[in-house]
């Protein structure tokens, strides 16, 4: 059994009668939606046509939110529903990131995601779900696609019907019959605030025509970037304290009378201040803080979300244990040395494989963010090392080391970093989701972030600096270098987040 939709886009009339009854069936709150409709409008006065497309949850047979949920909070049922249980959600928005078709949204009275379930409740008794009850034209029908005598599938069967974003491979079990191609794909419309029987004026008072060949949203419900600035915090925090304890590993690799307390002490002590920075962050961008402890109680390991908390976890005790050797034996046992710059490299590479699986988002699929995230790490682990250096710096042959070994990497870091954001912005891309992204850093609204911050005040500039330093032997520069490189990595923390909400999903 596997219960789905099919939509008669040729019936339907777009008259929100199955958005309100999906409202007054469950109770959703003002401002939030299960189901809706969109509008289109495409032509030129007076040849002119309006088209609607109902928008809802696809349950996918292969849905990416429930691999990505971390509670188990959303699941497939045994006749094909994906439904959740906000008692477990956690508020963590990652389906919302997961989810292809904007399906999901917080409510705002529990804080906890909710979603279109097919109505469950009225189909365990024998029902069917509200909106097929109440549309008008009988647009919607609802039925086992695996019951060759339901006329759900019969349509599928014998007609043409259509999916959104197939490429995706989550096997939707929504069809749409008769349903204008661009309603399926976002990124084929162009937004206005006019209409297309409406007057667009300029500072003149000139008329100005539409482009009859652009295929125009006129309406359509608001889909708010799900993360923010403290998921990019969490990149920024998460990849010093990774950074620190890698460079203190690779000062291991010099040959060294002893282990300074830079290493000793100072490393672990800044590496355990920003994993608990990384890890509240993570708490309070929940929704639902106060159930943070259900990612050990209910946890589903296939979400990258749960396995990078055991990650952190595992990489705080390495920490302590370091800590508590350089003070108590003022040697770090070389099995910790290597196992926690193993939990190091992976604290700060694990978020690549989370954003993976946010695959609504087609920027974060890259084949590059791993090692963007390793050198990162090894940038913002540097740069620190040398600020520490001017703090707790002791002169000795053993620290040289260690600053000799932050100076390599800063050398030659950006370098590898500039090459790979090169490479995430100039090679093919794949989908015209990734392509507007990529246009929106590059030359589009964010590309005074991308190319004055990121790049050039991160990237490059700590790289003419050094050449002045060497030079010029002017010691004070590497703290300006250091400075500029952990302001460079926030502003693309940053951006990389907000770029890859900024292509439209509905």
């Amino acid at each position: 059994m596997r219960y789905g939709f099919v939509i008669d886009q040729d019936r339907c009339i777009g008259c929100h009668a199955c958005t309100v009854a999906c409202k007054e069936e469950h109770q959703v709150p003002v401002g939030v939606f299960r189901t809706w409709v969109k509008y289109i409008e495409k032509g030129e006065f007076p040849h002119t046509r309006r088209h609607f497309g109902v928008m809802r949850c696809n349950h996918c047979d292969s849905a990416p939110c429930i691999e990505i949920c971390p509670t188990h909070a959303l699941y497939r049922r045994s006749d094909g529903i994906v439904d959740f249980d906000n008692r477990r959600c956690i508020g963590c928005k990652s389906c919302m990131q997961a989810c292809p078709y904007d399906a999901l949204y917080i409510d705002p009275g529990t804080n906890t995601a909710a979603k279109c379930n097919f109505c469950a409740h009225r189909v365990e008794i024998g029902l069917e779900p509200a909106c097929v009850i109440v549309c008008p034209t009988q647009a919607i029908i609802a039925g086992d696609l695996d019951n060759p005598a339901s006329k759900a599938s019969h349509i599928v069967a014998t007609e043409k019907v259509s999916v959104r974003k197939p490429q995706k491979g989550t096997q939707p079990k929504l069809y749409y019959k008769g349903i204008e191609g661009d309603l399926l794909e976002p990124t084929r419309l162009s937004r206005q605030n006019t209409y297309v029987f409406a007057d667009q004026h300029d500072d003149r008072g000139t008329t100005q025509s539409f482009d009859p060949a652009v295929t125009r949203e006129v309406y359509d419900v608001a889909h708010p970037a799900p993360w923010g600035w403290k998921i990019a915090a969490y990149l920024w925090t998460k990849s010093i304290s990774a950074g620190v304890m890698l460079m203190a590993a690779l000062s291991f690799l010099i040959p060294a009378s002893g282990t300074p307390p830079i290493v000793n002490i100072a490393a672990p002590i800044v590496a355990v201040v920003f994993l608990a920075a990384t890890m509240a962050l993570l708490i309070f961008d929940l929704k639902r803080p106060d159930r943070f402890f259900y990612l050990l109680t209910k946890p589903n390991l296939r979400s990258w979300l749960v396995l990078g908390g055991f990650i952190l976890t595992l990489y705080g005790v390495a920490l302590v244990a370091w800590l508590l050797a350089g003070i108590f034996q003022e040697q770090i046992p070389k099995l910790l040395v290597w196992v926690t710059a193993a939990l190091a490299a992976a604290s700060a590479g694990y978020s690549a494989f989370l954003f993976a699986q946010s695959k609504g988002r087609d920027l974060w699929q890259s084949r590059f963010f791993f090692w963007h995230l390793i050198v990162q790490a090894l940038l913002a682990g540097a740069a620190v090392m040398l600020l520490l250096d001017l703090v707790v710096g002791s002169n000795t042959w053993d620290e040289y080391a260690v600053i000799l070994v932050s100076l390599i990497t800063l050398m030659g870091s950006p370098g590898a970093s500039l090459i790979l954001i090169l490479l995430e912005v100039l090679l093919p891309h794949r989908s015209q989701h990734s392509r507007l992204a990529v246009n929106n850093m590059v030359r589009g609204r964010f590309r005074v972030q991308f190319w004055g911050l990121a790049i050039g005040l991160g990237l490059i500039a700590p790289l003419l600096l050094f050449a002045a330093a060497i030079l010029g032997d002017i010691d004070p520069l590497y703290a300006v270098i250091a400075l500029f490189v952990l302001a460079g990595a926030w502003f693309w923390d940053d951006l990389w987040v907000k770029a890859g909400q900024s292509v439209p999903l509905s």
